[in-house]
C-alpha cells in the first residue's frame, strides 16, 4: 500500500518531535541495532559477495528525493529498434547478508523500514542501507540487473535478470528530472522516462489498473502551532513508479513460469469501503457521479489542490487488504492478481527497505538461470507471508498513530471551535460513535454523540472537544 508520506523539520525539543519520540517507545519500535548486528554489517560492508558479470560500463542513474541515501534502484533507458530496453539495477542485499546470521535474523525481526514524520527506523544498519549496499553515485556495487525489452507500445516482449556489478553515474531528484524533461535538455536515457512512462500509464488504463500518486504532507511549525501543507507529486514521480511496477510484474511472470514464488496480492475492494470513500469525496466536495468509476475519478484529480490531495490520502484505504501469498508447484494463490495493478505482481525493487524483496529477487535470478532456488529461500517461503503481514501491521499502526498525533497537534489550539464535517462512518454496535471528515482542515477523526444515532452520509456541524498530541487524539461532538 502506498504510504502517506509525512515530513517535518524543527528542533529536537519541539513538542511534536518529543511526542513522536514517545510514540516510538509506546509502540516498542526497534531502534538501535544490537552490537553483533552492527559488527556483522561493518564486516559485510568491507567484503560482500561480488558477482562475476561487470556492467559498470552502463551509465545508470538514480531518481529519488534529494536527501535520500538508501538507493534501491538505478536505471538506464534506451531505444531498441522500434521499441525500448529498460535496464533496472536493484541493490543486491543478499551479497551482504549471510542466511541465518545476525544481520538476517535482525532483518526478519524488523521486516521493513518504518517511516515517521521526523525520520525512519531502517531495516538494515545504515553502513549497508545508506552505504555499501546502496546504489550511490560513483560507487561500484553488486546488483540484480533486470533487462526488460518493450515493443513500440510499451508491452514487455522479454525479461531477464542476473547478478552484476553496476556503477551509478548520477543521483537525480524528481524536480530536476521534471525540469530537464520539460525544457528538452534531458539526454535520451532520461528523456525516455517520459516516453516509456506514458506508454506504461496507457497500458495501465487499458488493463484497468490505477496508481495512486499520494502527495507528501509537510508539517509546518508556526508560532508554536502546526499546519499541514501538501507537496503534489510530479509527473516524473509517476513515470519513475511505472518502471518499478513494470519490473514487479516481470518478476511475477518469471516466478509463475518457474512455478514457485511469492506474489503481492489485493482482492477487489468491498462495496462498503468504496461507499465510505464516496462519503469522503462528498465531505471534500469532490465530484464523483455514480456512473464514473473509481479509477476515472482518481485520474481526474489535481494533487496540487488541497482537497484533491486529501482525498488521494483517503484513497489508500482501498489498498488495506493487500497481502503476500507464496506458492509452489505452480499452485497459484487465489486471488493471484493485485487489484490496483490489475495483473500479477510482486515486490522486488526495494530490498534495502523491505524483507520480502530479497527473497523475490533470489527466486527470479535462480529461475532465469534455470536453477533451483537457494535452500534458504525455499525454506522461508511458507513463513514469509505471515512475517510480512505482521510487519505491515506494525507499519500501518505507526502510520495511523502518526497521522492521529499530527492531526492532534494541528488542532490543539482550536479546541471548542465548530467545523463543517461529513459523517463517513458509524460504528455498527455503537451508532452514537463514528468518524467525521472535516473539509478544512482535511482531518479524519472520531466523533461521539450524546444525542443518539449519528447521521451517516450527511453533513454535520461538529465541535472539537479534545486534541493534544501524545495525550488525547482529536475527537468531536455534534455542535
Amino acid at each position: 500500500m502506498p504510504r502517506r508520506p509525512m515530513h517535518m523539520t524543527g528542533a529536537p525539543e519541539a513538542p511534536l518531535r518529543v511526542a513522536l519520540g514517545e510514540l516510538r517507545t509506546r509502540l516498542d519500535v526497534p531502534q538501535d541495532f544490537p552490537p553483533a548486528v552492527l559488527a556483522a554489517a561493518a564486516s559485510a560492508a568491507k567484503a560482500p559477495c561480488l558477482p562475476d558479470h561487470d556492467a559498470t560500463d552502463i551509465p545508470f542513474f538514480t531518481i529519488d528525493p534529494p536527501h535520500s541515501v538508501d538507493l534501491d534502484q538505478a536505471l538506464h533507458l534506451s531505444r531498441r529498434g522500434t521499441g525500448y530496453r529498460v535496464r533496472y539495477a536493484i541493490a543486491d542485499v543478499a551479497a551482504f547478508v549471510v542466511p541465518g546470521g545476525a544481520l538476517d535474523a535482525e532483518a526478519h525481526r524488523r521486516v521493513q523500514t518504518l517511516y515517521f514524520p521526523d525520520g525512519k527506523v531502517p531495516l538494515h544498519p545504515p553502513v549497508l542501507s545508506d552505504g555499501a549496499a546502496s546504489l550511490l553515485p560513483d560507487q561500484t556495487a553488486p546488483a540484480l540487473l533486470w533487462q526488460i525489452d518493450l515493443d513500440a507500445e510499451g508491452r514487455t516482449v522479454a525479461a531477464e535478470v542476473r547478478r552484476a556489478l553496476v556503477r551509478s553515474r548520477a543521483k537525480l531528484h524528481y524536480e530536476g528530472v521534471q525540469r530537464q524533461i520539460d525544457t528538452g535538455t534531458a539526454e535520451e536515457p532520461l528523456a525516455l522516462l517520459k516516453v516509456i512512462g506514458l506508454l506504461r500509464e496507457g497500458l495501465e488504463r487499458e488493463r484497468g489498473g490505477i496508481s495512486l500518486n499520494v502527495p507528501e504532507q509537510e508539517i509546518v511549525e508556526r508560532d508554536g502551532s502546526y499546519a499541514l501543507e501538501y507537496r503534489a507529486p510530479l509527473a516524473a514521480d509517476a513515470w519513475n513508479a511505472q518502471i518499478s511496477l513494470l519490473t514487479g510484474m516481470a518478476a511475477a511472470d518469471v516466478m509463475i513460469a518457474s512455478e514457485a514464488g511469492i506474489l503481492r496480492t489485493l482482492p477487489t475492494a468491498p462495496g462498503g469501503a468504496v461507499a465510505r470513500l464516496r462519503r469522503s469525496a462528498k465531505a471534500l466536495r469532490i465530484d464523483w457521479p455514480h456512473h464514473v468509476s473509481y479509477a476515472d475519478v482518481v485520474r481526474s484529480l489535481d494533487p496540487s489542490d488541497a482537497r484533491h490531495a486529501a482525498f488521494l490520502q483517503e484513497c489508500t484505504s482501498l489498498l488495506r487488504g493487500a497481502g503476500y501469498s507464496s506458492f509452489t508447484h505452480g499452485e497459484l494463490p487465489s486471488p493471484a492478481v493485485h487489484a490496483a495493478v490489475a495483473d500479477e505482481y510482486t515486490h522486488c525493487t526495494a530490498p534495502l527497505r523491505r524483507l520480502v524483496d530479497r527473497y523475490a529477487g533470489e527466486l527470479c535470478v535462480a529461475a532465469v538461470a534455470g536453477h533451483e532456488p537457494p535452500q534458504w529461500v525455499s525454506a522461508a517461503l511458507d513463513a514469509l507471508p505471515k512475517e510480512m503481514a505482521d510487519g505491515s501491521r506494525r507499519a500501518n499502526t505507526v502510520e495511523r498513530e502518526c497521522v492521529d498525533l499530527v492531526e492532534a497537534a494541528v488542532l490543539k489550539e482550536r479546541v471548542g471551535e465548530v467545523f463543517e464535517a461529513y459523517v463517513v462512518d458509524v460504528t455498527e454496535d455503537e451508532p452514537e460513535v463514528g468518524t467525521v471528515h472535516l473539509e478544512d482542515p482535511a482531518v479524519v477523526a472520531r466523533i461521539v454523540s450524546g444525542e443518539g444515532r449519528l447521521p451517516l452520509g450527511e453533513r454535520l456541524r461538529v465541535r472539537l472537544t479534545q486534541a493534544d498530541p501524545g495525550t488525547a487524539k482529536a475527537q468531536f461532538a455534534p455542535a
